[in-house]
Order: structure tokens, then sequence, then C-alpha cells
């Protein structure tokens, strides 16, 4: 990063046209993330076939590409505190793109779970990474409709490959999914070529530079970076606070699009034509909220937002669970994914929020992605409550992590319309 033309950077990255294109890389870059989570679950079919896996193994899959997404979270995370958040999102960008190609041509479970697992470190810096791009390029009364709109491109990059998923496996087969994943990647990586890194971030790198020539300044190591996490009672509660609610964001998204599939097609006799379609719909729901969602929490604060949508999810949810009715559940499904999925851009502000700029994308990657984790369990958790008392049931406990999620937000600060640090 140049610090010879401080005014042309500032100017450049204050312009209209610069926040509209951080935000269209960060949300590509997200997108990528959807996208490849979801072709992965359309072709396990075709992996368990070609390989002979057990369900197990099978699944094994997509928990090794979360593991790796976490670990990249961390990584990455670091690095753009460092280097920038543009530059290291195009060296995510190239891992992810490399790796999803090369799990095209594996020939057994072990090759493709090592592929699986660099492709999720490549992907693993998508959200926090972007989201601190995003916060950092806008002013502050528009910074949670910036990171909804990231939010976004994860949705619109699931939509994508719910779209194409099933053509493209029926003419070319599974790997052909994968050897498209390829495409969406060199895309997001020549956009970000013609993105300069945020002010706030710069001015950041200058100010620790010019601590350097003083006295002793320096800019922050990797186990600085986690300790800024938690260095005194306030900040634990923050990152506390933060990973309950990336926790339950998680959990309560991969419960619903793990398992609204089949709930729909096999359990409410919809079939796989009309569940596929009433599942659609519900992702639709998930994408008005996440924008809806920016609005209310730039206008009303952080948390009357997040208390709204909580309530909404709780009630939704249950609802839900007990309607029989296919137009019924057409049409609450898109009221349960709006509320419970569109909480997700909010959380890029918010995180953006309670730490500064020199901690900011390892924050956000490491909070977000031990949600993820944690998260992940959900397709496990509801399968097993399933067997026992059935989906409707699993469905109607899922609004109680909710609740925990509501209790955590009086640990956080109001900070709507402050400046970032």
């Amino acid at each position: 990063m140049s610090a010879a033309t401080p005014k042309t950077t500032a100017e450049a990255t204050s312009a209209p046209a610069y926040k509209r294109k951080a935000l269209f890389a960060a949300a590509v870059g997200y997108g990528l993330d959807g996208f490849d989570l979801l072709i992965l679950s359309f072709a396990l079919g075709g992996i368990i076939a070609t390989f002979g896996l057990s369900d197990v193994e099978a699944g094994s899959l997509s928990t090794i590409t979360l593991f790796g997404a976490v670990l990249g979270g961390i990584i990455f995370g670091s690095l753009a505190d460092r280097y920038g958040r543009v530059r290291v999102l195009t060296w995510t960008v190239l891992i992810f793109a490399v790796f999803t190609g090369l799990s095209s041509i594996a020939q057994g479970y072990w090759d493709m779970a090592a592929y699986r697992f660099i492709a999720g470190i490549g992907i693993g810096g998508e959200f926090g990474i972007g989201m601190a791009l995003a916060a950092e390029a806008v002013p502050a009364n528009q910074r949670a409709r910036a990171t909804s709109w990231v939010g976004v491109g994860f949705q619109i990059g699931v939509f994508a490959a719910a779209i194409v998923s099933a053509p493209v496996i029926a003419l070319w087969g599974w790997r052909a999914l994968f050897v498209i994943g390829l495409f969406p990647a060199i895309f997001a990586f020549v956009i970000r070529r013609g993105v300069e890194e945020p002010d706030k971030f710069v001015q950041s790198q200058r100010g620790q530079t010019a601590g350097e020539s003083g006295d002793s300044a320096e800019l922050p190591t990797f186990g600085a970076k986690i300790r800024a996490l938690v260095k005194d009672r306030a900040t634990v509660k923050i990152t506390f606070a933060l990973i309950v609610l990336s926790t339950v964001q998680n959990f309560g998204y991969f419960g619903i699009i793990a398992w609204l599939p089949n709930y729909l097609s096999e359990k409410m006799d919809l079939g796989v034509t009309k569940g596929s379609l009433w599942t659609a719909v519900t992702v639709i729901g998930m994408l008005a909220g996440i924008l809806i969602f920016g609005q209310v929490a730039d206008r009303l604060g952080r948390r009357p937002a997040f208390w709204i949508f909580q309530a909404g999810a709780i009630v939704s949810i249950l609802v839900y669970s007990q309607m029989t009715d296919p137009s019924a559940l057409l049409i609450g499904g898109f009221f349960m994914g709006a509320f419970a999925n569109g909480m997700l851009g909010g959380h890029g502000a918010l995180l953006a929020e309670m730490y500064p700029t020199q901690v900011r994308a390892t924050a956000q990657n490491v909070v977000f992605n031990i949600g993820r984790a944690l998260g992940g369990l959900a397709p496990v958790v509801i399968a097993l409550l399933a067997d026992s008392f059935g989906f409707a049931f699993a469905f109607a406990l899922l609004p109680t992590i909710y609740i925990i999620q509501f209790l955590a937000m009086f640990l956080l600060p109001e900070k709507r319309g402050v400046e970032l640090e």
C-alpha cells in the first residue's frame, strides 16, 4: 500500500463510485461462500455413488469444508489487518478457485476431503474481510445497509447454486459443478483488481507506521490481535455476546436450510419439485429480510433491529412448524426466512463497530467462524431430535435459541452512527 499520494487515495475511497465497487467486490466474494456450500450439498449424491461412500463420510465433507473455513477465517482475517482488505480477499479467491477446480478431478474420499478443506480455507476469509471492507467504505449512518448488501451476496450465491445445480448434474454430472465454481471465483478476482483499500484502513496503517518511527508502536502480531478480543472485562463481555449471536445465526440458518427441502418434499408430501420451489421462496424471504434489516438497523439502532427480528424469528418458526396447508407453508416460509436470516447483514456492522481498525478483520472472522463451527452442528442436532420426536417438533424447538440471542443483546453497547475507531 503506497503512502505517496494520500490525497488521491482518500479522494478515491470517499467517492460514491468507490463505495459501490467496494460493496460489490465484498458481496461477490461472500456470494462464493454461499455458492460453494450449496453446490457441495447438491453434489453429495453423485459423490456417494462414485466413491462408494457412507452417508457419514459424505456428510463429513461439508463439516471438513466448514473446519477449513474456520482456519481460513482466522488466518486471513489477521493477514487482512496487516496487508489490506482487498489484497487478502484476492488471495482467498485464488485459493478457493484452484481447490474448487481440483475437487472436480478427485479420485476418492481422501483427496476430495483435502481439496474441500483447502477450498474452505479460501472461502473462510470472505465474511469477515468483506464485512470489514464494506463497513469501512461507507459513512457511519449507512453501515448496516452496506454490510447487509454483503449478506445479500451470500443469499444470491445460494440461490444461483440452487438454480444451476440440478441441470448441470443432469447434463454433465456432479464434477461439472466444481468446474463451474471456478468462474465466479475468477470474476471476483477480476473486479477486485480495480478496488483500492478503504481510507479508514490506510489511515490506521499510516498511524501505526508513524508510531514505529517514534517510540514503540508496532503492527500488532497475530497473538496480540487475539488478545485484543479479550483484553479487559468489557471486551470479554462484547466478544462473548457476539459469539452467541453468531452461533445462533448460523445454527438457525443451517438448521433450516439443511432440512427444509427434505421436510417439505417428504414429510409434507409436496414432492421434490414443489419442495424445491417452496424452499426457494424461503431463500427469497431470507434475501428480503437482510435488506430490510439493514434499513431498520440504520434508522432505529442495532438493538431494536435485532430484537424485532429475533421476536419475529421466534413467532414465525413456531407458527411454521405447526402448518400443514401447502399455501400456508409457502407464505409462512417467506416470513420465516426473512426473520430467521435477516439479521445476517447486521452482524457485519455490529462486529465492525465493536473493535478497532487494526484488529477488525481478525475479530470479524474469528468471532463469526467460531459461530459458524458451532452453528454447523444444527443439521445433526435437528436430525437427532427428528428421529426421536419428528421434524415438526424439532423445528418447534428451534425458536428457543433466539431467546438466548435476545438476551445477549443486552451485553452490547449501541453504536449506531458512531465513527469506527
